[in-house]
């Protein structure tokens, strides 16, 4: 049995239709009721002339030596009937001009439906949860809203057939066929998150380390509490362990708001104040680079000083409020809060970064007209900013992003601020550990005294790991152990992909093959990914569950024998 390839039917559908442009023809995002579907291919690519009905007009001539069996779309016009206008037909030629190509609704209802009629909607929402993508995803809020009024509205409130499923998932197609088709960061998205709970489970076993006692809120945290968090830049979503237990992002706060003052005052600007070297030293010693500038906005002085240059001029409330609006807008307004009780615990046992802010002052480190003990009072309460792992990945996620958050598509960090960011992350991000992390696991990352690590594998995912016990260097203990495992398995090193490298799992390869880019140039649109579904390869590999001619599915099934050679 031979199978018609439907890229190549179209394009000669294209070719015999000289009196319509292509542009004209891929315009229209509705289908005609009875164009058919076509799967599968010829081994050889090559096909036969295959006469089509459509409005009652014959696209393609046919060739002799081939026979068809098939069955009809719903409302579907048999070419050896007479042409009738029957109401669906006259549904289409009243919808302006209908284009030729398959709609993506009917296209990823039959990749679900698998020959079925109806489905019922776990099965599209279990479907969807397995590309990594969640219910509670914003940009699928209308679809979600949508399906759960159409089922309020079905007899049974759990079967979607084609009309109703296409309703629900108009208002998302692009990104739900995207979803589908394997067009994601991370193709195969079930295996990599199993691998990511092997993982998980493996650092769990670790006992080393102590959870910090310098502050004392701190010190009341379960040294068995253990999280991964992980958002891609497609906003594929995996969570295991603790995830939603808020915690402070204490040093993790550094990076991010070193990113906001470069994004509103620039590289140039910002560095006048402070250095881009490693410091060689303890996080909060009291020590400046040769030009009596904090050496990083990584370790304390530099944070300190990078927080004078937040919104300067405002009242420290308005800095608060701008700080936490972006740092929410980061996290695509999931779970950012404050716990006051941190903030007064450090307060109250702040010594050493009082000392430092009086020694930044005297050597006159901050710009004109700044406030040192307001300062120190805004630093602390950002450290006291809380998030949950799961809130965290997104802000992780945004940065590997270039700065637009991957579940909003919203920008909110310029490209320039999170290149710089990521740059001295990589250098300087893991206190006096940065040179053995960036060897050996070779990514952005930020540590904080919380148990928190927050890494970046640009253009792929943002992760947060979280579990209070440190080393003595002031890391997390399970979460480093999960970093350097995780770059053991996969190539995310930012030099594992020299060439004649021994070679590593890759996540963004479908099945370990070749690479899956998004398809096009610049921002997909219905047009060019209907275009790309229809002409490029099938869409789905099972149609009909059944061989008969008589298929009690809506879909068409064609079947061809070869009688000689074809042409």
């Amino acid at each position: 049995m031979l199978q018609l390839r439907a890229s190549v039917v179209l394009k000669e559908l294209i070719q015999t239709s000289p009196k319509r442009s292509f542009s004209d023809i891929i315009r229209h995002k509705k289908t005609l009721p009875n164009a058919y579907i076509y799967s599968g291919a010829y081994p050889d690519g090559r096909i036969s002339k295959l006469k089509t009905v459509c409005n009652g007009r014959p696209f393609i001539l046919p060739l002799a030596g081939r026979r068809f069996l098939c069955t009809k779309t719903e409302g579907a016009i048999d070419p050896t009937e007479p042409v009738k206008k029957d109401e669906s037909v006259q549904e289409a030629t009243a919808d302006k001009k209908a284009g030729i190509l398959p709609c993506l609704e009917d296209l990823l209802f039959y990749s679900i439906a698998e020959g079925q009629e109806r489905i019922p909607a776990h099965k599209f929402i279990t479907a969807l949860k397995a590309t990594g993508l969640r219910t509670g995803d914003p940009r699928l809020k209308e679809c979600m809203d949508m399906l759960k009024v159409t089922l309020k509205s079905t007899s049974d409130g759990v079967m979607l057939d084609r009309h109703l499923f296409k309703k629900c998932v108009q208002s998302n197609i692009v990104l739900l066929t995207q979803a589908f088709r394997k067009k994601f960061v991370i193709p195969d998205f079930q295996p990599f998150a199993s691998q990511i709970d092997a993982l998980y489970e493996k650092a769990r076993n670790l006992s080393g380390g102590l959870v910090a006692d310098y502050i004392p809120q701190l010190a009341k945290f379960s040294p068995d509490l253990w999280a991964v968090s992980i958002c891609t830049v497609d906003g594929q979503r995996h969570t295991v362990g603790d995830t939603k237990v808020p915690f402070c992002l204490q040093s993790c706060v550094k990076p991010l708001k070193y990113a906001i003052a470069v994004h509103d005052h620039g590289t140039e600007y910002v560095h006048r104040f402070i250095g881009k070297e490693p410091s060689g030293l303890r996080f909060n010693k009291l020590f400046l680079d040769e030009d009596d500038k904090p050496h990083n906005p990584m370790v304390n002085a530099g944070a300190i000083v990078c927080t004078s240059l937040i919104k300067q001029g405002a009242s420290n409330a308005e800095k608060f409020d701008y700080m936490m609006s972006f740092l929410k807008m980061m996290a695509g307004n999931e779970y950012v809060g404050f716990s006051n009780a941190t903030f007064q615990s450090e307060r109250e046992s702040g010594d050493r970064n009082f000392a430092i802010g009086y020694y930044l002052k005297e050597k006159k480190c901050f710009p004109d007209g700044t406030d040192m003990t307001a300062v120190l009072d805004l630093y602390f309460q950002l450290c006291s900013i809380e998030v949950t792992c799961e809130s965290a990945s997104v802000m992780a996620a945004t940065l590997a992003n270039g700065g637009f958050c991957p579940i909003t598509g919203e920008r909110v960090l310029s490209p320039e601020s999170v290149r710089d960011t990521l740059s001295l992350m990589h250098s300087c991000g893991m206190y006096d550990f940065s040179g053995q992390f960036a060897f050996h696991v070779g990514l952005p990352a930020k540590s904080g005294v919380s148990g928190g690590i927050l890494l970046v594998v640009p253009n792929v995912m943002g992760i947060m790991c979280w579990s209070p016990p440190l080393d003595k260097l002031g890391n997390s203990v399970r979460g480093i152990q999960f970093c350097t495992d995780l770059v053991s398995l996969f190539n995310f090193h930012n030099y594992d992909n020299l060439r004649h490298f021994a070679k590593k799992l890759d996540p963004r390869r479908e099945g370990g093959e070749q690479r899956q880019y998004t398809f096009g140039v610049g921002p997909l649109d219905y047009e060019s990914l209907q275009k790309e579904l229809a002409l490029k390869d099938t869409v789905w590999t099972k149609v009909s569950p059944t061989e008969c001619s008589e298929d009690s599915s809506t879909t068409v099934v064609y079947r061809m024998e070869n009688v000689g050679e074809g042409n």
